[in-house]
């Protein structure tokens, strides 16, 4: 539950530096064998990873674990990943919190989603900037890494635990879309936590989650994207109206990042209640994530790298409820930020 008087969550960004043992030896800490254990995830490729090596590593310390996320999985790469490695997760909104002794979350913080608001949690692991307006009992955020997953193989090795094939394929997959094939941010903690699992991973696995991206339903979205973009100054922009899930906004963002002329992409659309907007760049002399909290934070939750970030902003927090939304809209929010931080 967010607590506003709780300062424990401020110290994420500077605690003295731990070894690994150190920090799995607090981590174990936080609980005992009579426990059962809910982790909650918001699910795509790293946090399922991170969530399958926590109940590894908890295995035989308490009685139970449970893996929940209150999104639906709709992109075909992340249900495959799912499936096809037999990740034991089930939907948040089918289990009660309260019936747990203790409660994780990882790859995320307690603001990040409104299904996390209620939620008291006893750990905290995330590779994400460090919020405000919450407290744990253990908190381990390290921004500079690429992947959470890659601070969990550093736990597993703590442990002194090898990881069995199917973890092994779930962390290496995670690391690998995190850091777009290490394109992204990274540390040398992720390409040794690569390397080690290199040799343990099932590539055949690997290879067909990654070729399961897209349905013959969303193609239409790309014809839309390809008629709509608008670019200006380097800058794309494009909103694609009412979308069956964000998924699809950040694929089509990811393609036009390619674009060589184009040095930011904005992309925006509808999802259920929610005006959600992605945010791309080369993270060089820029900064997504603090693009898409200067635009949006104010009116709802936004952050996230420097190279990528995301904002999620409720529809009665926008002028009529977001009808008329569009493209020039977009740019027109954008445009002044934008044209501040390229002034830098």
């Amino acid at each position: 539950m967010k607590n506003n008087g709780c300062q424990a969550d401020r110290k994420a960004g500077t605690l003295p530096k731990r070894t690994a043992k150190e920090r799995l030896g607090e981590f174990l800490k936080v609980f005992s064998k009579d426990d059962d254990v809910l982790v909650v995830i918001n699910a795509d490729p790293d946090s399922l990873a991170s969530a399958l090596a926590v109940k590894r590593l908890l295995r035989y310390r308490v009685k139970n674990v449970t893996i929940a996320y209150p999104n639906e999985i709709r992109r075909l790469s992340n249900l495959a990943m799912l499936n096809l490695l037999k990740i034991p997760a089930e939907r948040l909104q089918n289990v009660k919190p309260a019936d747990y002794s203790k409660k994780i979350i990882l790859d995320s913080q307690p603001c990040h989603l409104p299904a996390f608001d209620n939620i008291a949690f006893d750990a905290v692991i995330d590779h994400h900037p460090p919020t405000k307006g919450w407290c744990a009992t253990f908190v381990d955020i390290r921004r500079d890494y690429g992947a959470t997953a890659s601070m969990l193989v550093e736990y597993l090795r703590a442990a002194e635990i090898k990881p069995p094939v199917v973890l092994a394929t779930a962390l290496f997959y995670a690391i690998k879309v995190d850091t777009h094939n290490f394109e992204k941010k990274s540390v040398p903690a992720d390409v040794i936590s690569f390397r080690y699992l290199y040799n343990l991973v099932n590539h055949n696995l690997v290879r067909k989650i990654e070729l399961s991206e897209l349905r013959k339903s969303e193609l239409s979205y790309f014809t839309l994207a390809l008629n709509d973009y608008r670019i200006d100054k380097k800058r794309l922009y494009l909103h694609l109206g009412k979308v069956r899930s964000p998924d699809i906004m950040v694929m089509i963002a990811d393609f036009f990042n390619r674009v060589n002329e184009v040095s930011w992409v904005l992309v925006s659309g509808i999802h259920n209640d929610r005006l959600v907007v992605i945010f791309r760049c080369d993270g060089y002399k820029k900064n997504a994530g603090t693009l898409a909290a200067n635009i949006f934070a104010k009116l709802g939750v936004a952050g996230g790298h420097r190279e990528a970030a995301r904002a999620e902003v409720p529809l009665k927090k926008l002028v009529n409820d977001g009808q008329g939304f569009t493209t020039q809209t977009l740019k027109r929010l954008a445009t002044k930020h934008l044209t501040q931080m390229d002034a830098v």
